[in-house]
């Protein structure tokens, strides 16, 4: 084997396990992440939150009032060292639900946001309370 052959393997090796480092989450020993806040008409709120490993990410709201069958907006982005929203988005849901499943996707470690949004259906402020689960 060349030396230029054995680098080129070594660098390989290096970069595969650099991505991996930290390892692998299974979503059952994920951490769950609970943000609340009440949402004007036409309103967004952003949520910060930081990701240590690679696995997966879920978004769903667990609670909604004074209309629980009305839908919302989620964003999941990726957020700026000192937390704010304005990163690339990553996935947007302009029809979430009350208790579905809003976002789900693999997430890696890194900085991102939730940002609850009014899609254009509120009448009135909604009172939420959605559960980020991440590793």
């Amino acid at each position: 084997m060349s030396s230029r052959f054995r680098a080129a393997l070594l660098l390989a090796v290096a970069g595969a396990l650099s991505l991996s480092c930290g390892g692998i989450i299974d979503p059952s020993q994920n951490q769950m992440e609970t943000f609340s806040g009440t949402l004007a008409v036409g309103g967004s709120n952003p949520h910060s939150f930081s990701v240590s490993k690679t696995g997966e990410i879920s978004v769903k709201i667990t609670a909604l009032a004074p209309v629980a069958q009305t839908l919302m907006g989620v964003l999941w982005a990726q957020a700026a060292n000192d937390g704010t929203c304005n990163g690339n988005i990553l996935q947007n849901n302009n029809f979430a639900q009350l208790n579905v499943p809003a976002i789900s996707a693999q997430i890696i470690s890194g900085k991102y946001c939730i940002v609850m949004y009014d899609a254009g259906y509120f009448t009135a402020a909604e009172t939420y309370t959605v559960v980020v689960s991440h590793p």
